[in-house]
């Protein structure tokens, strides 16, 4: 189970974005990194594909590696690490480390 997984609110915690905070947008896992809305973004230059995709220049956002973020607990709004926790059902969940709530996702 990932501690952190797509639309899961999140806090950047080092670079020239910290201090922000975003959605997740993609967990790349094999790269251990994440895209998060509307942070890190870089400019692309595109040749125009066909008359549907036009080219120029293009904002878009970048990866960051997923140590540099950590998850926001919707309960108490704090940036907090995770642990599991298995259900009487047997499924895992993710728990707050502040406030020990689940958090759903996945």
């Amino acid at each position: 189970m990932r501690s952190i997984v797509k639309n899961d609110n999140v806090k950047v915690l080092s670079g020239n974005h910290k201090g922000k905070t975003g959605k997740v947008i993609m967990v790349i896992p094999e790269k251990n990194r994440v895209i998060v809305e509307k942070i890190q973004l870089v400019k692309r230059h595109t040749k125009p594909r066909s008359n549907t995709q036009p080219g120029g220049i293009i904002e878009k956002e970048a990866s960051i590696h997923i140590s540099n973020v950590m998850l926001v607990c919707p309960k108490c709004d704090k940036p907090t690490r995770t642990s599991t926790k298995t259900l009487a059902s047997g499924r895992k969940t993710r728990v707050c480390g502040n406030c020990e709530e689940m958090i759903s996702g996945e």
